[in-house]
C-alpha cells in the first residue's frame, strides 16, 4: 500500500482553510462495498479533490481486536468514508495518535503509536504492504499503567528544540507527562487538579509548549497549555462550560495555516460522532462551528487521529 492519498488528505489538506466543502472529497459511490483502507489509500486523488475540504482521519480499536478507520470530510453535514477493519490487538483501553511515515528509501509505508493494553503501555508498528492486509507488530514498553484512563502524545519535530511527550490522565486525579527516552519514556512529573476530567487530546505542538484539549465529566471543554519547562505550571482555560459530556473521545486534525482545527467528538455509548471546526483556541472567545453528525459507526473503545508525522498541530 502507498500512503500518498492518505498523506494528502491528512497533511496536504492541512494547508487549506477550514471551510465547509461543496461536495465530498473522498466519497465512495453509492452501492459500492465498504472499501479496504489499504487499497483505497493507494489511490491518489486529483489536486482539486484534495482542495475541496480538510479531513479528520479517525482510527479506533474495537473489542474484537481489530482497528476501524474512517475519513471524515469537513462539510455541512460531514461526509465519511468508512473502511474495512483489520486485525490489531486485543484488550486495548486507550490509544494515542497514529503517526504515518515512510522508510528512508520511500519503499515502505508504516504507522506507529502507543496504546494501553490492560496494565501495560505498548508500542505498535503497523506496516502497509503493497498487497494484502497491514502487518501489526506490538512491543511492551512498560508495566504499571492500570490506573491510567486515557493517554495522548505530542510530536514536535519541525525545529529545535524538538520533543515527544506522552500525557496520561490518571484515576488519582493527576495529569502525568513523560518524555521519550530511548525505547521507553521518562517520568517528568505530574500536575494535580484533574479529577473532574475524563478525556484528553493534543491541539497544539510548538517548541515551547503543548496544548491539550480536555473535557470534564460534567461536560465542560478546556484547553490546558503546558510549557515544556519542567517547573512551569499549566494554564487552564475554559472554552465552553457545558455541552460536551457525551463525548469520551476527541479527535483533532490540523486544518489551515492560521490555527484552524477539525475536532470529531465521539460518544462511546451510541458509537456516534459529531464534527466541529475550531478557530484559534482562545478560551471563551474560541470560534466553534458545528458541522453536524458524522455518517459513520465509531464502534471503538478509544478514538484518535492518523496524521503525517511532520504535520504539527497549531490549534492555539
Amino acid at each position: 500500500m502507498k500512503l500518498q492519498r492518505l498523506a494528502l488528505a491528512v497533511a496536504g489538506a492541512g494547508m487549506l482553510a477550514a471551510t465547509a466543502a461543496s461536495g465530498p472529497a473522498l466519497a465512495a459511490t453509492q452501492g459500492e462495498p465498504t472499501p479496504s483502507w489499504a487499497k483505497s489509500a493507494a489511490q491518489q486523488p486529483s489536486a482539486k479533490a484534495v482542495a475541496e475540504a480538510c479531513v479528520n482521519t479517525v482510527i479506533w480499536p474495537t473489542v474484537a481486536g481489530t482497528v476501524g478507520v474512517a475519513e471524515v470530510t469537513a462539510a455541512k453535514p460531514p461526509r465519511a468514508d468508512q473502511y474495512v477493519p483489520f486485525n490489531f490487538a486485543a484488550d486495548v483501553r486507550s490509544m494515542t495518535t497514529w503517526y504515518l511515515a515512510s522508510n528512508s528509501s520511500g519503499t515502505q509505508d508504516f504507522a506507529y503509536g502507543l496504546f494501553l493494553q490492560n496494565g501495560n503501555l505498548m508500542r505498535h508498528t503497523t506496516v502497509f504492504p503493497d498487497e494484502g492486509d497491514p502487518r501489526v507488530t506490538t512491543t511492551k514498553v512498560g508495566a504499571g499503567w492500570t490506573a491510567f484512563k486515557a493517554v495522548a502524545t505530542s510530536n514536535y519535530n519541525v525545529a529545535a528544540p524538538v520533543h515527544s511527550y506522552l500525557y496520561g490522565l490518571n484515576t488519582d486525579g493527576k495529569l502525568y507527562r513523560y518524555a521519550k527516552n530511548g525505547t521507553g519514556y521518562k517520568n517528568l512529573g505530574n500536575f494535580g487538579g484533574f479529577a473532574a476530567f475524563k478525556t484528553l487530546t493534543v491541539i497544539s505542538e510548538t517548541p515551547t509548549y503543548d496544548t491539550l484539549l480536555m473535557t470534564t465529566k460534567a461536560g465542560a471543554l478546556y484547553t490546558i497549555h503546558i510549557p515544556i519547562t519542567a517547573a512551569a505550571k499549566p494554564v487552564v482555560k475554559v472554552i465552553q462550560a457545558s455541552g460536551w459530556s457525551a463525548f469520551e473521545s476527541l479527535v483533532t486534525q490540523r486544518c489551515g495555516v492560521r490555527g484552524g482545527t477539525l475536532v470529531v467528538g465521539i460518544d462511546h455509548d451510541t458509537n456516534t460522532g459529531y464534527q466541529y471546526a475550531f478557530g484559534k483556541a482562545n478560551g471563551k472567545a474560541t470560534v466553534i462551528t458545528s458541522y453536524g453528525k458524522v455518517p459513520a459507526t465509531f464502534d471503538g473503545v478509544s478514538h484518535v487521529a492518523a496524521t503525517w508525522y511532520k504535520d504539527q498541530l497549531i490549534g492555539e
